[in-house]
């Protein structure tokens, strides 16, 4: 084992590996990082005894002359032999998100971790260099990644300890198996009212209409969970009777678009994702997303309207939480994706369903309920947080 650390520079791992080269050294395992201009790269190589020296005494020099530390380790063939036979172990990624990151945060998960048996095989920042004066910090995001090896020898206990510390901690813990799906995600569906947007639009239709209070009880009763979506849908949609169409056109012009979702769809589409809102609210207001960003789908609610005012009803199949979920499948059906290849993001219970069915399910900005049965939430920063999940590094996607 042959660990080499100091001041990195182009040129070392290459004038390093050619001493090897030249002795026909087998490469074993080899992993290299970099923090602050400061290396650390590890070898483990299998050589001939009879060179083992001059491979020692070449690499000392070199390192001397590149200015790096260079330690050597002997590893008996049982102890490689323990090693080797622990491949195949899982791997997790756990991905700790916030406006910054303390070293709290860091002790708290590493703790959680080593708890459940766990080894951290490597860490890594996936947001960009903080400055130290950050006039920005509203906007500002700090996130790591930790390679986790193992099994959690209580998944459910690991995964409420998360949720307990990203709450008290105000940060968000991600906590995923690295399978081939979770590398290869391909399609993103999102609730539009309080997820993409920051209102439901059915309240700020009911303020144009004068029953703003009325529709607000009755939507935040839906969204808690204490009434059904499909019979809320209905009795706040018959207090709209009457309404100008116009009224819709100046309230599209006008929504609040959510923290970071023009960076995130400008990711999405140039990676190749397909991507779809699937909402309870109205297709007016989607289709008028899917303009402004690009969205491939939009399925959502149509209001009925003649001589251009509400009716007070609607037209064809409401979608609420189950027919989220029957979409979902259906898009990555079309698209000829698997099941486990799909994301689904939104903060209500009518949500729940998309978020069970979809391979990664997020909470966003959800109420306690949603959060703790959706198992992954995204609550400190905007929707492109989505990105990190993901594992998209900021000196990707700049």
């Amino acid at each position: 084992m042959i660990n080499i650390t100091g001041y990195d520079r182009p040129g070392v791992t290459s004038a390093l590996s050619e001493i090897l080269a030249k002795y026909d050294a087998q490469i074993l395992d080899i992993g290299q990082s970099d923090i602050h201009h400061n290396l650390s790269l590890g070898l483990l190589i299998k050589t001939d005894s009879t060179v083992s020296g001059d491979i020692m005494k070449d690499l000392l020099f070199k390192g001397y002359e590149l200015n790096v530390r260079v330690r050597f380790q002997p590893v008996e063939t049982e102890e490689y032999g323990q090693w080797v036979s622990q491949q195949g172990k899982n791997r997790w990624i756990i991905t700790i998100l916030g406006r910054k990151l303390t070293a709290r945060h860091i002790a708290s998960v590493s703790k959680v971790i080593a708890d459940q048996n766990m080894n951290i095989d490597g860490i890594q920042r996936l947001t960009g260099r903080m400055p130290l004066d950050d006039p920005d910090k509203q906007t500002r995001k700090s996130c790591v990644e930790f390679s986790v090896r193992g099994n959690p020898s209580d998944h459910a206990l690991m995964q409420k300890q998360f949720m307990q510390i990203a709450s008290k901690e105000e940060v968000d813990i991600s906590l995923q198996e690295d399978t081939m799906y979770r590398r290869c995600r391909r399609l993103v569906c999102f609730d539009m009212d309080s997820t993409l947007i920051g209102t439901e639009v059915i309240d700020e239709l009911a303020e144009r209409a004068g029953v703003g209070e009325q529709v607000r009880a009755i939507t935040e009763s839906a969204m808690r969970g204490e009434i059904d979506f499909c019979e809320s849908f209905t009795q706040r949609v018959g207090l709209l009777k009457g309404l100008d169409e116009s009224v819709m056109r100046d309230i599209a012009e006008n929504l609040p678009i959510t923290e970071g979702v023009d960076r995130m769809m400008t990711v999405l589409k140039r990676a190749g994702y397909k991507t779809a809102i699937l909402s309870g609210g109205f297709t007016y207001f989607g289709n008028y997303l899917k303009q402004k960003f690009g969205f491939d789908y939009v399925y959502a609610n149509d209001l009925e309207i003649v001589d251009g005012r509400l009716t007070g009803r609607y037209v064809g199949e409401i979608v609420d939480g189950r027919r989220k979920a029957e979409l979902l499948k259906l898009i990555a059906q079309v698209e000829n994706i698997n099941i486990k290849q799909t994301i689904a993001v939104g903060d209500g219970a009518n949500d729940l369903p998309m978020l069970a069915t979809a391979g990664l399910g997020i909470a966003f900005h959800a109420k306690p309920k949603v959060k703790a049965t959706a198992g992954q939430s995204l609550s400190t920063i905007g929707l492109d947080g989505l990105l990190y999940f993901l594992g998209f590094k900021d000196s990707f996607i700049s």
